[in-house]
């Protein structure tokens, strides 16, 4: 499931969305308000049985009963939550003052909201359905007729059970874990740098490739001439060839360094290229799938690029496998990219494999890495990029 909120799948296109399970999601989410609504019950029933005895037990035994009641709640209310908002909700320092005001909110007020919009969103289609059943005068033709308006209504409904129930999550997780205006302003910051780390290595790559590059071309083509003047088996001629030899050589590892630092290829011609030309370049064989619309927003296909590299280097170094694959595709707006081999598995990135690095990159553009690599393999490295 690439959405993680129940707002965020209210962003796809109709019939995807409808055919998803988000609007059965946010449906459970608003009728499981039943449960904080016998907790209201049992608070109401406890004060009206107390001051039918004496009106002052009420004062005592109504608290009591709601009191008994948050922490349940509380706990039901951040358990619940999962249905609509799959991302974990932080636990700061005064998390319980927190869970027991919502747990207060929704017994006093939110739960019967829930139920009430429940009730009327899903009521409204579902008695016009019924019309030819509830009005048994009405003549068949706009009986019939009112039931396809009922089901036409349908779709509407799932809309506003899905944008309420979303909406009800993210003002529990505002409750639960408000945004702090001090990390905004880290992760902003965070962004920055990574979009001035990447500049930065453009122009390193362009520095090397127009000035060093270009000088070794121009010195390993002097002694390749200089060579051809040269008897082969004089001690200046053997000179020359070695010179030559080392200066390739040098040229090569710099074209490789140039690579590593920037990919030109994947500037000029777009992620699937680069793709290619890396897995091209890997020791083990790999085989190369992306469906790919054209060409992405660049910070999208430079975070796909360096995981990719990454996990291709990782399968080269550590794995132990005799293939590799990678496949890529866009799918409702997030580009969905996998690389797996048939090595030894047991990939843990806590060993220095360069994962976390991965992880906190795609951070920086709302991406998510996920991870399987069970001892014996196979491993499979799953990204998830928001396009």
């Amino acid at each position: 499931m690439l959405n993680r909120t129940a707002l965020e799948a209210l962003t796809r296109r109709p019939l995807p969305f409808l055919a998803s399970a988000w609007p059965w999601r946010g449906a459970a989410y608003l009728l499981a308000s039943v449960v904080p609504g016998l907790a209201a019950g049992a608070t109401v029933g406890a004060t009206t049985l107390s001051a039918g005895v004496t009106p002052y037990l009420a004062f005592v035994a109504g608290p009591a009963a709601l009191a008994l009641c948050v922490l349940p709640i509380a706990a039901f209310e951040r358990l619940r939550l999962r249905l609509v908002d799959r991302v974990e909700v932080p636990k700061p320092p005064d998390r319980r003052k927190r869970e027991v005001g919502l747990a207060v909110m929704t017994v006093l007020a939110l739960w019967w909201i829930d139920l009430v919009m429940l009730a009327f969103t899903l009521g409204g289609p579902v008695l016009v359905i019924l019309t030819p059943v509830v009005q048994s005068d009405v003549n068949a033709v706009a009986g019939t007729a009112g039931s396809v308006m009922g089901v036409l209504l349908l779709p509407v409904a799932a809309y506003t059970i899905t944008a309420w129930s979303g909406a009800r999550g993210a003002m529990v997780r505002a409750v639960l874990a408000p945004q702090d205006s001090e990390l905004s302003e880290v992760l902003r910051s965070r962004a920055r740098l990574v979009d001035a780390f990447e500049m930065e290595r453009r122009r390193i790559e362009r520095d090397l490739h127009d000035g060093a590059q270009q000088r070794l071309v121009a010195l390993s083509m002097t002694l390749g001439v200089a060579k051809l003047d040269l008897a082969a088996d004089s001690e200046l001629g053997r000179l020359i060839a070695q010179a030559h030899d080392e200066a390739k050589r040098a040229l090569a590892e710099l074209r490789e360094l140039i690579r590593g630092v920037h990919s030109q290829v994947l500037t000029d011609r777009g992620l699937a290229a680069a793709v290619h030309d890396v897995a091209g370049r890997s020791p083990v064989p790999v085989a190369v799938d992306l469906d790919l619309p054209g060409r992405l927003p660049a910070p999208v296909e430079v975070t796909a690029y360096y995981v990719v590299s990454e996990a291709l280097a990782n399968l080269a170094r550590h794995s132990g496998a005799t293939r590799g694959a990678v496949t890529g595709r866009v799918e409702r707006g997030t580009l969905v990219v996998e690389v797996c081999d048939d090595g030894a598995g047991g990939a843990d990135p806590a060993k220095g494999t360069g994962l976390t690095g991965l992880a906190d990159r795609l951070a920086v553009v709302d991406g998510r890495l996920s991870l399987s690599s069970p001892p014996g393999g196979p491993t499979l490295v799953r990204t998830e990029i928001p396009c």
